[in-house]
């Protein structure tokens, strides 16, 4: 693949300022119960290749299925063109190594050797769990998604990149219904490297059902103003969903009073607060060892000590933003080309214990897990449940927990990072545009905001 990948390249590079190629193959199983069967099975490969041309600042792209030097060569020939007919300015594209690397897929435990029917029977196993938890619980949902991709890149640079990834993700969702309503909770899970992440969810699971039945009969929420102490799966979604999306860079370029507000050194937090975006965690779903243009994974710094220090790059959003590239050119598949994506986005760790971010709130919210909302500058997120701290102490649950607010005052607003890091993986991914799912992950400690608002009864 490396020398026919180089030739076709060599042959048309001359005609454009940049051009590149992806090849993927992949196969794909995913498994759905819902209540008492299978509502979903299946079983898919696929293999195919894109090709993306820069001319005078214009792309090209175009996709292809055979992969032979006719048929490549034709669909570089039309990428080529729709990139010269586009293109009006100046081709900017951040310098990066030239690269000759392949990256073997390194697992711990290989799921494509488990057999199907062993799959289906764990996940069986933890849906039967659900179903027969308490009588209240009337309806599941147990996912399972698996996919093993092997990748090829060129560049008219001279890079080649080989890479083989697994995905694994998925989710237990036990759901209660009681008098007209409807609770759940639930058990993700997920990895890159090891299919056992799928095995000994019992426990968890059995705790998901109990909190399902709790939330039925558990009060709403007062609404209000609230010192509000969320817990690392919550914190994971917010900084992904709110900040994270906010650093892709396209935004900021695309967008002059974001550009404004996202100025490089700004103070947007107390000097507690450091927030990262990473590729180099092996083992997450955002593992991501070289990005979709054949760039290196790093470790990219958010904010820094309350301060705007970085942000998630393609290629050419660094090149037309004269920043440094970071390694976050992602695309879903070999149909779409590479924009700004994240990988594993944290918050890090602090030196706080949870008993000292609890001890001095007279009246506040623990908020746990989360159930999905908005991100973005003005956001809304939805907690899992919730529990009531009074006088230091946590108290009674309580559902239709609702944060919602400004994303920068929140993050002026956070003033205890705890010492319990932790990295969460589950089933799903991150979407952008029509490029949905892709996989990444998510990790924080507990941390405390001031003056947080939370919707809810009154």
């Amino acid at each position: 693949m490396k020398s026919f990948l180089k030739a076709v390249i060599s042959k048309q590079a001359a005609d454009v300022d940049f051009l590149e190629i992806r090849i993927e193959e992949s196969e794909t199983t995913q498994i759905g119960f819902r209540g008492p069967s299978i509502e979903s099975l299946s079983q898919s490969s696929e293999r195919g290749g894109c090709v993306r041309a820069l001319y005078r600042g214009g792309w090209g792209f175009a996709t292809f299925n055979s992969i032979n030097e006719d048929s490549v060569t034709y669909f570089i020939r039309s990428a080529i063109k729709q990139a010269k007919l586009v293109g009006r300015d100046t081709s900017r594209l951040a310098p990066v190594p030239v690269v000759d690397v392949v990256i073997p897929l390194n697992v711990i435990n290989d799921p494509r050797n488990t057999p199907l029917e062993r799959k289906i029977q764990i996940l069986r196993n933890y849906n039967d769990q659900i179903l027969n938890a308490h009588e209240v619980i009337r309806m599941s949902s147990v996912r399972y998604l698996e996919k093993y991709t092997h990748k090829w890149f060129a560049n008219s640079d001279g890079s080649y990149v080989e890479q083989e990834t697994i995905d694994l993700g998925g989710g237990l969702v036990p759901i209660a219904l009681k008098n007209g309503q409807t609770q759940m909770a639930s058990v993700g899970y997920g990895s890159s490297n090891d299919f056992h992440v799928i095995l000994g969810k019992e426990e968890k699971l059995e705790q998901a059902c109990r909190h399902a039945v709790a939330l039925v009969d558990a009060p709403a929420i007062e609404g209000g103003v609230y010192t509000v102490v969320v817990d690392p799966v919550l914190a994971g979604v917010f900084v992904h969903e709110s900040f994270g999306h906010t650093s892709e860079a396209e935004k900021v370029f695309d967008n002059e009073a974001l550009a404004r507000v996202m100025k490089m050194g700004r103070q947007f937090g107390q000097p507690v607060l450091n927030i990262y975006d990473s590729g180099l965690d092996i083992g997450c779903r955002g593992y991501v060892p070289y990005d979709d243009e054949g760039v290196k994974t790093e470790k990219t710094y958010l904010i820094r000590e309350g301060r705007l220090a970085g942000r998630l790059h393609s290629r050419e959003t660094a090149g037309r933003m004269s920043e440094k590239v970071t390694g976050n050119g992602r695309a879903l598949n070999f149909k779409y080309p590479p924009i700004p994506r994240m990988r594993n986005t944290c918050i890090e760790g602090g030196d706080s214990a949870f008993e000292d971010m609890i001890k001095d709130i007279n009246l506040g919210v623990y908020a746990v897990d989360a159930m999905g909302g908005q991100g973005g500058e003005m956001f809304t997120f939805t907690a899992g449940r919730g529990y009531m701290i009074r006088n230091g102490k946590i108290e009674e649950m309580v559902k239709n927990v609702t944060l919602s607010g400004n994303l920068f005052k929140t993050l002026e607003n956070i003033d205890m990072i705890g010492n319990d890091f932790q990295t969460h993986d589950s089933g799903g991914g991150c979407g952008k545009g029509v490029q949905f799912p892709l996989p990444v992950s998510h990790s924080a400690p507990h941390i405390r905001i001031r003056d947080a608002v939370i919707a809810g009864s009154r």
